[in-house]
């Protein structure tokens, strides 16, 4: 039985991009998160456009997600009810950045999420109450973080990364070397690091090799997985 979350005053979803819009059947959603500044929306809206590209044929359909005033985390989990009544029984992905990193995050218990992917996630500092991981457990996880984040300390996603890989296997972390909290300097290799994980998750069953790597590879080797420049165009290649 799925869990119910109550409605997320002023939450709702953005215009569907892929399999919607072309009228073809839905096997899959991914729900996007923005961080807490609409001016600096970090990878986000490319990635939209690459999941819609890569995904639209196989049936994935995604959606911005905007909160209301209950809070992110709240629009996130109304957010995954309401993909379901739209479309059914499919899997949803969360993908997160900044603030909505940390609500994919927390948010990833429903269910029907089987994919969480948090771009450099503002979480507690050290020595703060830790977020709980126990609803990462049987979800197929993301964190990618640049080496050079000001805002959110790196550290703090490995930190929780690592909690989350005791019980949970399905867990790996990709550090951008020299880029910050945008994740601008390779935006590109960022996009097409989601973009996989997100179709090989959701619809495919098949990730990179270095996704499959990272996946493998015993703490901290597969929580300190450089992403290499040029990523996505290797894959092309």
């Amino acid at each position: 039985m799925a869990q119910h979350a109550p409605p997320a005053r002023g939450a709702r979803l953005g215009r569907a991009a892929g399999a919607n819009g072309s009228g073809s059947t839905v096997n899959g959603v991914v729900l996007l998160l923005p961080g807490a500044s609409r001016l600096f929306p970090g990878p986000l809206r490319p990635l939209a456009r690459a999941l819609a590209r890569g995904g639209g044929t196989q049936g994935l359909v995604t959606h911005t997600v905007q909160h209301g005033a209950d809070g992110r985390r709240e629009a996130a989990r109304w957010a995954v009810e309401e993909a379901l009544r739209r479309y059914g029984d499919v899997p949803v992905c969360l993908v997160g950045y900044d603030a909505g990193g940390r609500a994919a995050l927390a948010a990833a218990g429903h269910e029907a999420v089987n994919c969480v992917v948090a771009l450099a996630p503002c979480l507690p500092e050290a020595g703060a109450d830790p977020e709980p991981v126990k609803q990462l457990s049987g979800r197929q996880v993301l964190i990618v973080h640049g080496t050079d984040d000001a805002r959110s300390d790196p550290e703090s996603s490995f930190r929780l990364a690592a909690r989350a890989k005791k019980t949970n296997r399905a867990t790996c972390r990709f550090e951008v070397h020299s880029d910050g909290h945008g994740l601008r300097e390779h935006q590109a290799e960022v996009v097409a690091l989601t973009v996989d994980f997100v179709l090989g998750t959701v619809c495919s069953g098949r990730y990179s090799r270095p996704v499959t790597d990272a996946l493998a590879a015993p703490p901290p080797l597969g929580l300190r997985m450089p992403l290499g420049s040029g990523f996505g165009r290797s894959l092309r290649g």
